[in-house]
């Protein structure tokens, strides 16, 4: 038989429980940034261009080929690290060289921070270099933006205009 006592006992336990979790749903308020404050993310993954030259494959090669393998030109998997650099009102903020991935390094190289200014008008420019060349860069692009207190301003590359952008 269950005594009264044990039931009472479970009402005051679940409801302490309740209570607790009521309170921490709600009562410490978290911040992901001030609201004073706007947020520029730099987000984006580039393939570097192919290390090395391409070979154009003779006749006589194409024909001692496999059939499902007859390509004209022979080209290396390996791509060149991609430099990605970011400048806020003429400073530095932002520098990053990274590998391309895969076990072969034939993928894309990934770029990613996110760091909060204070609103107001700001010139933004992005740098990103995937060729073998070390000096200059192969994409240069700026911005003068005002941003909004609480407001998300992004940087990427759009692949299909071959272009860094800014939204």
């Amino acid at each position: 038989m269950i005594k009264p006592q044990h039931i009472a006992g479970q009402i005051v336990a679940y409801t302490a429980f309740a209570v607790m979790i009521a309170y921490f749903a709600s009562s410490p308020s978290y911040l992901h940034h001030s609201p004073d404050n706007a947020l520029v993310k730099l987000s984006l993954t580039h393939a570097g261009q192919r290390l090395g030259d391409c070979k154009d494959r003779s006749p006589e090669e194409l024909a001692k080929m496999p059939p499902n393998m007859r390509t004209k030109q022979s080209c290396g998997r390996e791509r060149n690290t991609v430099t990605l650099e970011m400048d806020v009102d003429g400073k530095l903020v932002y520098r990053h060289t990274a590998k391309p991935a895969g076990l072969s390094g034939d993928g894309r190289s990934r770029f990613y921070d996110s760091r909060e200014f204070p609103a107001g008008r700001h010139v933004i420019r992005a740098r990103l270099r995937d060729s073998g060349n070390s000096d200059g860069f192969d994409y240069d692009a700026s911005v003068e933006v005002d941003l909004a207190p609480r407001q998300v301003f992004v940087i990427d590359f759009d692949e299909e205009d071959k272009k860094l952008t800014f939204e």
